[in-house]
């Protein structure tokens, strides 16, 4: 049997077949680079998972806390999955956790857009940082719970609270994320687009937003849980639904599983959605070329 022969290429380059056989090699090294970063996601995950259960019972047991206000992990697995009354349990927890995700969503949208906006033109108008900037520190620096009262006056206790409420605990750090990666852009390849007689608006638009796609999934990863903590907040103080105002009713009437029930319901949502953001991230990131497997 005589041994296999290498591919040459011919005087005038790479053959046809060589290029096809190149782009498949290619293909496959991208599929193995996806697959090992979803690998490297989900067991991040898992063992996220381990350490909150780990810290869970570890707090419950170090500090001797009465079981009839402190429900370890085996208590709400009992209460939403064993006890006979677990379906109706699951119900009360997930009606109101429903109304928090779309909650969620619309203040992680209204916070994300505005902080993409507000970047944006802070690198198009240099102006734009001076004048905005303060504002941004302003709604970061008062209290929210201080500040929810005249948001409340102003915009009722609907969805626009909901929307102003969790877009100002998004807003800030996103961003300040999403300005900095804009800002890390290349110094020479905008001075390219220029010199070829592009716009600032090229440059940005060919090089500062390309760069800044680890900093937007940074503030992406930042955003879902403070659109979460927005979300509850809002339903605590202004529109009466959801989980923040579930728990907030069930305190009075000592209903602590259900309280822990849907702590842990929401936690791990976040767990979840953030992890989730980050396996889009690498996954992303791995094809663009911006970060290798070996990189996290």
């Amino acid at each position: 049997m005589s041994a296999p022969t290498a591919t040459v290429p011919g005087p005038d380059g790479p053959t046809t077949h060589d290029l096809a056989l190149l782009r498949r090699r290619v293909r496959r090294e991208a599929t193995r680079d996806v697959l090992r970063t979803i690998g490297r996601g989900l067991l991040t995950f898992a063992l996220t998972v381990v350490v909150v259960l780990a810290l869970w019972w570890g707090v419950l047991l170090v500090f001797d806390v009465s079981p009839y206000v402190a429900k370890s992990p085996a208590d709400v697995w009992d209460h939403l999955v064993v006890s006979p009354d677990a379906a109706a349990h699951r119900a009360a927890v997930t009606a109101p956790l429903g109304i928090t995700l779309y909650h969620s969503f619309v203040g992680f949208c209204t916070g994300l857009l505005v902080a993409l906006a507000g970047a944006v033109s802070f690198r198009l108008w240099k102006g734009a940082e001076n004048a905005l900037m303060p504002v941004a520190m302003l709604l970061r620096s008062v209290p929210l719970i201080a500040m929810a009262p005249v948001i409340i006056m102003i915009v009722g206790r609907d969805v626009a609270a909901v929307a102003v409420i969790g877009g100002i605990v998004v807003l800030f750090p996103a961003l300040v994320t999403i300005a900095a990666g804009l800002s890390s852009a290349s110094q020479q390849m905008t001075d390219v687009v220029h010199v070829y007689g592009g716009s600032p608006w090229h440059a940005l638009r060919m090089v500062a937003l390309p760069a800044s796609l680890p900093a937007f999934f940074a503030a992406v990863r930042i955003s879902v849980p403070g659109a979460i903590t927005g979300a509850l907040l809002a339903e605590w103080l202004a529109t009466g639904d959801g989980i923040g105002s579930a728990i907030n009713q069930a305190i009075p009437q000592v209903q602590f599983s259900f309280i822990w029930s849907s702590v842990v319901l929401v936690t791990a949502v976040s767990l979840v959605l953030y992890n989730v953001v980050q396996i889009v991230e690498n996954v992303v990131l791995v094809r663009t070329g911006m970060r290798t497997t070996t990189d996290r």
